[in-house]
This record gives C-alpha cells, sequence and structure tokens, in this order.
C-alpha cells in the first residue's frame, strides 16, 4: 500500500458548514476517515482521545482564532501536521502560520487535488514524527532529517550545512524519488528564513493555464472562474522561501515571467494592474537534465544561471549501498508503528536482496516497499521471498564488463539452465544448484531471469 492510498485520519475544522461537508466528500471519497469540528474549542476537545494524522484548520472562526487554535494543537499533540485552510490568505497569515510550524497554507476555494495531495504530504510528516525520526524540515544539527552514513549521503549533509545559512538561489537536482524536497525542507530549517513560510509549487501539477496564477496570483474576473481575488504563491512565501519543484516543466511563458519577477523582486497579479514587492529565497528542483533542455530550446538558459546559483545533487539510492538496509529498517519500523502492528525486522536474505537491487524508484520506492511489508507480512521477520514477487518485473542493473562480466553470465546460464531442468521449480533448482531458495530468488532478481 503505497502513501497515496493509505487511508488516513484527517480532522476538519471550519465553522462553516458547506466547507466540511465539501472536505469530507472529497476525502471520504479518497477513501480518508474524516472527523469534523465547527469550532477551535471543540477540535481541542476532540483532541484528548484522538489523534488524527492531519487537521485541515480554519483561521476565521468564532471564539478561538485559528492561530490560536494552532498553538494549542503544537502543545496538544506537537506530532501532527496542521494545514491552514482560510479565505484570508495575507501575507501576514502565511507568516504566522509558517512561525507556528504550519505544514502548508492553502487558500480556499482549494482545488480537490491539491488538498488530497497536501494530506498525503502531511501524513507521511506526522507518521515519520511519531515513529521518532527526524520529520521533514526538522534542523537536527547531526543529521537534518537525512537519514544515511553512506559518504554520498553525509557530503550531502555537509553541503547542505553550507547552503543553508546562505541567501543564495538553490537547485537542487536528482532522479525522481531520490529526496529533493527533504533537502529543500532542510535547507529551509538552516536558513535565516526559518520562523518565515515554505511554500511549495509543483510546476508538473499545475495545467499550463493556471500556472501563471498560481506563481502571481489573479484578481477576481481576471479569467472565468476566477470568483475571488487570490494571492500567489510569490507573496504567500514573502520574507520566507517559495520550492519551485519540476522547475524545468515550467512552460516557455511562465519561464520569462518567473525570470522578470526574480530579476525585478517584483510582482502583479493575473488582470491587476498594481505592482508589489516581495522577498524571497528560491529552491528549485528537477529530474532533468536542464543543459539538455537548454540545448533543445525547452529551457532558458537565462533562467537556468538565476536559479542555479548554489547546486546540489541529490544521489540515487543505489549510489548508497550502505544507507540501504537502515532506510529499509527505519521504514518498516515506522510504518508497524504507525498501522499498529507487531515490529518486524529484514532477514539477512532479505537486506541481500534490497542491497542487490538497483532501486529505479529511489528511497520513494523503498519507502513504499516497506510499507507493504509491514501490512501484509504476517510473521515478525521479512524474508527475502516475501519481497521477490513484489520486486519482479522491475529493470535490473545494466551488464557487467570485464572477467565479473563473464563470471555472472556464466552464473546466469548455470542457474537457467537449473531452472529448466528442473521444470522452473525453484526449490528444486536451488537444491541442484546446493544453495537457498532465498538466495536463488535473488539470483533470479539480479539476471533477470524469468519464464519465458
Amino acid at each position: 500500500m503505497s502513501e497515496a492510498t493509505a487511508r488516513l485520519d484527517v480532522m476538519v475544522v471550519d465553522d462553516d458548514e458547506a466547507i466540511r461537508d465539501s472536505l469530507r466528500m472529497t476525502l471520504e471519497h479518497a477513501g480518508h476517515k474524516v472527523s469534523e469540528a465547527s469550532s477551535g474549542e471543540q477540535a481541542l476537545a476532540s483532541l484528548a482521545s484522538a489523534r488524527p494524522d492531519v487537521v485541515l484548520l480554519d483561521l476565521g472562526m468564532p471564539g478561538m482564532h485559528g492561530f490560536d487554535v494552532l498553538e494549542r494543537l503544537r502543545e496538544v499533540t506537537p506530532d501532527t501536521a496542521v494545514v491552514i485552510l482560510t479565505g484570508d490568505a495575507t501575507r501576514q497569515n502565511a507568516f504566522r502560520a509558517g512561525q507556528l510550524h504550519a505544514f502548508d497554507f492553502l487558500e480556499k476555494p482549494p482545488e480537490r487535488q491539491q488538498v488530497l495531495d497536501v494530506v498525503v504530504e502531511a501524513a507521511r510528516v506526522t507518521r515519520l514524527r511519531r515513529a521518532g525520526g527526524a520529520a521533514a524540515g526538522a534542523s537536527d544539527a547531526a543529521t537534518l532529517g537525512i537519514v544515511g552514513k553512506s559518504p554520498a549521503i553525509e557530503a550531502l549533509r555537509e553541503h547542505i550545512r553550507r547552503v543553508g545559512p546562505s541567501q543564495g538561489r538553490v537547485l537542487i537536482t536528482g532522479e525522481n524519488g531520490s529526496g529533493k524536497e527533504l533537502v529543500a525542507h532542510a535547507i529551509h530549517a538552516l536558513s535565516k528564513r526559518s520562523t518565515g513560510a515554505f511554500i511549495k509549487m509543483n510546476c508538473a501539477a499545475i495545467p499550463k493555464d493556471l500556472v501563471e496564477s498560481e506563481l502571481f496570483g489573479h484578481e477576481k474576473g481576471a479569467f472565468t472562474g476566477a470568483v475571488q481575488s487570490r494571492k500567489g504563491r510569490l507573496e504567500l512565501a514573502h520574507e520566507g522561501t517559495l520550492f519551485l519543484d519540476e522547475i524545468g516543466d515550467l512552460s516557455s511563458d511562465a519561464q520569462a515571467k518567473l525570470l522578470r519577477a526574480i530579476e525585478t523582486g517584483e510582482v502583479e497579479r493575473v488582470g491587476g494592474t498594481q505592482t508589489q514587492t516581495y522577498d524571497v529565497r528560491f529552491i528549485a528542483a528537477t529530474n532533468k537534465d536542464l543543459a539538455a533542455e537548454i540545448q533543445a530550446g525547452d529551457f532558458r538558459e537565462d533562467l537556468f544561471y538565476r536559479l542555479n546559483v548554489l547546486p546540489i545533487h541529490v544521489p540515487p539510492l543505489r549510489e548508497r549501498g550502505a544507507d540501504i538496509t537502515l532506510l529499509a529498517t527505519r521504514f518498516l519500523q515506522q510504518y508497524c508503528a504507525a498501522e499498529g502492528h507487531v515490529p518486524k525486522s529484514l532477514s539477512d536474505e532479505a537486506s541481500a536482496l534490497l542491497e542487490d537491487y538497483p532501486w529505479p524508484g529511489n528511497v520513494r520506492e523503498l519507502r513504499n516497499l516497506m510499507e507493504r511489508a509491514a501490512v501484509l507480512v504476517l510473521g515478525p521477520t521479512v524474508e527475502a521471498g516475501d519481497l521477490t514477487t513484489w520486486l519482479e518485473g522491475s529493470p535490473v542493473r545494466g551488464e557487467a564488463v570485464g572477467l565479473r562480466g563473464e563470471i555472472e553470465r556464466r552464473e546466469a546460464e548455470t542457474i537457467r539452465k537449473a531452472l529448466e531442468s528442473a521444470n522452473w521449480n525453484v526449490t528444486q533448482a536451488a537444491a541442484g544448484l546446493g544453495i537457498d531458495r532465498t538466495n536463488l530468488h535473488r539470483k533470479m532478481r539480479k539476471y533477470a531471469i524469468a519464464r519465458r
């Protein structure tokens, strides 16, 4: 079960019944459990016996103001991620939400997918906190919330410590699932803007015709559907950090306007005439080769140089061999705790299988695999055989070369012949080869050996 499909417990706190109904239907349709509170006082009373994964919190309510509720939430349930959802999305409110460590700050009415996406991300942070892990954005001086002991990850942490306190723009590169957003949170946490808002914009998830509105905001009536004025991410991130995820997917028109905003420090809403200044630190991330995108004419060279002041590359998991078992064990423990299951451990064969696998989906794939193991493996130990089936059909490493390559090709040929002789009975073939069944499964995975 992936994080995107896990059933989450969400509390909606809003005095507007129509808003609560709309959010409840959206969340329940996605399979989540929803509880409601019409006031801050009611929410705090409910939290005496409930521990939701995420709280969606309105600001302007009768009785306790949303920020007063947020302060109390930090005392009552400090591990629960809180998302501010308000129709009063002023720059001051966004800044205050960041100071009180709200996970995100959304303006009403939010889009359905925006709500679902932010709830999943917020719940992941809650689970990490509850399991004792370093939450994304934690400013722990030792780990920065980034787990690992490999030379690659030690170098990454040291780089973050140097980059974080500066004011320079940062470009984070790395494959999908490698942890670029976690790095962005760590940089913000170490910066002089750490008490300010951390605002995220996924450039790949927003329709091209809405990117400009999301980035710069819009005035009422600026286009069809603009029923009220909305602040853009630049305004909301004033005196904080704006994280532009998947910057390589930004359209050419939006690139040009973003470049101008960076150069001038000014923003004008769509349909508006008033120019406003802002003070934002930009962190951008991409899984694309922007040099190749520039050559192809798909990314502006001048924007690249504006963003790439302080480059950081996040290594893929396959280059972090010493971290795989460590990460897998931590994820397994976290998900067992989150699901209320008896703690599980990895067998030596399972660890060897994980360390041999190339991880095309990086840390995200490993995390999802361990959540699946936490839920579906019945015994106290996760064996290689439990994992092999779930990893079947995934990409494998490219062929080795030289003497090692020749040895591996001969081993693969021997294994295939043994399997064919045993009519693909793995237990029988393993006995004939003089190895145990789990080891044979690992080698089948390594050499992509499957019945044709």
